[in-house]
């Protein structure tokens, strides 16, 4: 496999701005020299190590330090990708978490790669002890939870310099005698200059990123064309008001309610103290109902929203719970509150406690006095601390699970509004304001 077991194996080693999974190939040849460069300066490039004279890589890795992520593809003789290590920059940038491990087993050369029916296995490690396996033998799905103590390597591994990263491949695909790395001929016409890689195509590899707020302001702006990809149109109309919430203590708190943990609230975001209008975004369309044998109109919530200010969103970010880092996330993962009753809630934070005991005795003992309901909206319903005057206003979600929460901020970094998508992010096809009506953002 490229080498007498005495003399070892030649691998050719090669830099590029980019590496293309659909093509197999780099995309924008760099001089070991420009790699360098980009390495120090925390740029992306990748790094390509082949068997001289065959097409088919032996492993590819992608190095972002300014993502805090270095990935790694192994590759089989038949051009498979088998193994993904995903590795994070973590602690003092001096150490690297083993995120995320991934294998897949093809059962024979006949059988495509990632095919639904090939054994495979993940292996994901936090930086707390933290971890799960899941196996599936042969298209099935199975996970079981582990812990791997801080002290275990496969946990962590030093950063290696520039030119000190072991060849993986060697390794698992057992590489006969000492590697000899060399470094692959370039063709001088081919090779870029550093620069910035975003022009790469969409096949190219990236660093992971986490899932992204989309126009959420669109979703309360009347007149926006939405879709969800089941009704081809959907029109925003004006946000339903719903009251106000009082946070008194100037710290608000999103969170599921019915969440059984004494540890808090699940994000919260410091406030002015004050009260705040709740809103509702939606959409109304219409289909034809073989029920009612005839054309429906409906109109469904898509979003809640706290707002916090008059003044818009300048930019958006992702809440945070006290434990998330966002370095931990992969592609379009996210951080946000849980719950097991599809319910979430906007609340002062400091009467948390209070608040939250109020409404369990409302929604499950059903105590009279203790909370509110609200009928025909979103919101479901109120309580109120009555020493601190700060309140809580759960929210249906349309599901279990996990929501994320947007902080809106100003232009000037103050929050202007919280949003929460009750629904998955509608596609918009044409925003409503009267100047982009007819442009079309998908």
């Amino acid at each position: 496999m490229g080498g007498d077991q005495g003399q070892g194996t030649v691998v050719e080693v090669a830099y590029a701005l980019a590496w293309d999974l659909e093509a197999c190939a780099l995309w924008r040849p760099l001089t070991v020299e420009a790699a360098r460069e980009r390495d120090a300066a925390g740029l992306p490039y990748v790094v390509v190590y082949r068997i001289p004279g065959r097409e088919v890589p032996l492993e590819v890795r992608l190095v972002s330090w300014r993502d805090h992520y270095v990935g790694l593809w192994v590759y089989d003789d038949q051009g498979r990708r088998t193994d993904e290590l995903d590795l994070r920059l973590l602690d003092d940038q001096s150490r690297l978490l083993r995120r995320r491990t991934r294998r897949w087993q093809y059962t024979g050369p006949e059988m495509a790669e990632f095919d639904d029916e090939c054994p495979r296995s993940v292996v994901e490690l936090f930086p707390d002890g933290r971890g799960s396996i899941t196996e599936a033998p042969r298209g099935e799905r199975g996970r079981r939870l582990v812990t791997v103590p801080d002290a275990d390597t496969r946990r962590w591994q030093d950063r290696p310099g520039f030119e000190d990263w072991p060849v993986a491949a060697a390794r698992w695909r057992g590489l006969p005698g000492p590697v000899e790395l060399q470094a692959a001929a370039l063709d001088s016409g081919t090779v870029e200059t550093p620069r910035d890689a975003s022009e790469a195509p969409a096949t190219c590899w990236r660093p992971p990123r986490p899932a992204q707020p989309g126009l959420l302001d669109a979703l309360f702006r009347a007149g926006t064309r939405v879709t969800d990809g089941f009704h081809p149109e959907m029109t925003v109309v004006e946000p339903l008001r719903t009251g106000t919430l009082r946070v008194p203590s100037g710290l608000l708190a999103v969170s599921g309610p019915d969440s059984l943990s004494d540890e808090g609230p699940a994000i919260t975001v410091p406030v002015p103290p004050g009260e705040y209008v709740l809103e509702e975004a939606q959409v109304r369309f219409g289909y034809d109902c073989e029920w009612s044998q005839g054309w429906v109109t409906r109109t469904e919530t898509t979003a809640v929203r706290l707002r916090i200010s008059d003044t818009p969103a300048a930019s958006w970010e992702m809440g945070l719970g006290p434990d998330d880092d966002p370095r931990l996330l992969g592609e379009n993962e996210i951080f946000g509150f849980d719950t097991d009753g599809a319910t979430g809630c906007f609340a002062d934070a400091g009467a948390w406690e209070s608040l939250r005991r109020l409404f369990e005795r409302h929604v499950v003992g059903g105590e009279p006095g203790v909370g509110e309901d609200t009928p025909d909206s979103m919101y479901l319903l109120r309580t109120r601390d009555e020493a601190s005057g700060g309140e809580l206003v759960a929210f249906a979600t349309t599901g279990d699970g996990t929501y994320p929460v947007w902080v809106g901020r100003s232009a000037d970094g103050d929050v202007a509004e919280v949003v929460v998508l009750v629904e998955g992010m509608p596609t918009v096809l044409r925003d409503g304001t009267a100047d982009g009506a007819e442009a079309t953002l998908v």
